[in-house]
């Protein structure tokens, strides 16, 4: 008698499958790895490990900073760019249409986190309460996550009655709210003062009622309203002593040479002497001469422009475009207009975060303090932005099989 044999489905012999264009049922983590847009992945883990070698450079020999432990930036840059890839896979698990549920709860701590800076428990570094003291000696700035929360936020509420096939753009009503919902961490960001992370949010804002169709009379309101406000706080002097010397010295960088002009004078030196190819890794005399403050964080541009010169300096700002040009690439594939309105919110915020920082260096942009996506020493603005590729990735992940390309 012949007894048949039941075979477990785990370990059945597959057929090729032409659909799948693999052997055996491809899981939902091979799909989502095949799905991934690896350009920006690797595009985004260059420039973490370019600014790896930058940090190591600029805090190698600064004893006041490592307390006799070269190694210690350049390492904690290699853990921070870890946790945010991390962060990103999580983010990816998660996905951008799972968090969209979450916004409302992700939002209130964002606000909150910023609340607290103003309490007892915030830090004053440069001159900006922006930090927040938390047990261990380390700090965060609430200013980086709510970049991604008011993107979230506004992506949420301009794209609700859109997607609902309701509207083919966002009404006035729905405009006001999703401001409304902008004003408030802006306001408290303000009140830190923290005028760089202001100014990108306000870049952010922008970006995100523009690809969201809402009227032009908004985008004009927008912008005529910022030129206002910014007039506005000059006039009634709300902003501090240190800021007024930074935007002078940007007006008249030789103004005061050797006080609030020295920063981007010395950046400017070490930037210009490095040529075509620079003067070699771990070799600038501005970096190694300790000539440039706070060279591992908001002037890291300068280290790659006297030790990798042109070149180097160049490939760094290539790097960063083609980052953009992923994501520009991201947001016109996918179908649904909240997918569209987040990645515009987060190329908006690379942009002009990334062109601020190179600016204040060369001398084009005044010194805000904005660290340079990816490159700059920093927790929190790393784990920020590997959030934001986490949620690029996840846009493109989820987007339907017919805009696959």
């Amino acid at each position: 008698m012949t007894t048949s044999r039941i075979v477990p489905r785990a370990f059945a012999v597959r057929r090729y499958s032409p659909e799948l264009n693999t052997w055996g049922k491809l899981t939902a983590r091979d799909s989502v790895l095949r799905k991934l847009d690896w350009i920006l992945l690797l595009c985004c883990v260059a420039l973490s490990l370019i600014g790896s070698l930058l940090v190591f450079s600029a805090t190698r020999n600064r004893i006041e900073l490592n307390h006799g432990d070269q190694y210690q930036f350049f390492l904690h840059h290699l853990l921070n760019t870890g946790i945010g890839l991390a962060l990103a896979a999580c983010t990816i698990w998660l996905g951008h249409r799972t968090l969209r549920g979450a916004i409302p709860v992700l939002y209130g701590v964002s606000v909150a986190l910023a609340l607290l800076v103003l309490t007892p428990l915030g830090a004053t570094i440069n001159g900006s309460r922006s930090w927040l003291a938390i047990p261990g000696g380390f700090s965060l700035q609430p200013a980086e996550f709510a970049k991604i929360t008011i993107t979230l936020g506004m992506a949420m509420l301009l794209a609700s009655r859109v997607d609902a096939g309701d509207r083919s753009h966002p009404g006035h009503y729905t405009v006001v709210q999703a401001l409304g919902l902008a004003a408030v961490p802006v306001a408290v960001i303000m009140l830190m003062p923290d005028l760089g992370s202001v100014m990108v949010l306000g870049a952010i804002i922008l970006g995100v009622l523009l690809a969201s169709g809402a009227s032009n009379r908004w985008i004009l309101g927008l912008l005529g309203t910022g030129v206002i406000g910014c007039l506005t706080v000059w006039q009634l002097g709300l902003l501090d002593d240190y800021q007024i010397a930074r935007f002078a010295a940007f007006a008249n960088p030789s103004l005061d040479p050797a006080g609030v002009g020295y920063n981007t004078n010395q950046a400017r030196i070490a930037i210009g002497g490095g040529g075509l190819t620079g003067s070699g890794l771990f070799k600038g005399s501005q970096t190694t001469g300790q000539f440039v403050p706070e060279q591992q964080t908001d002037f890291i541009f300068t280290v790659a422009g006297e030790e990798l010169g042109f070149l180097g300096a160049g490939l760094i700002i290539i790097l960063l475009g083609v980052v953009l040009w992923r994501a520009c690439r991201i947001a016109r594939e996918t179908s649904e207009l909240y997918g569209t309105i987040v990645a515009a919110g987060i190329i908006a915020w690379f942009a002009f975060q990334a062109f601020e920082n190179i600016g204040m260096t060369l001398g084009i942009m005044p010194v805000t303090g904005l660290p340079l996506p990816f490159v700059s020493y920093g927790g929190t603005s790393m784990f920020a932005v590997w959030i934001a590729i986490g949620l690029l990735q996840s846009i493109r992940v989820q987007r339907p099989v017919s805009a696959s390309r």
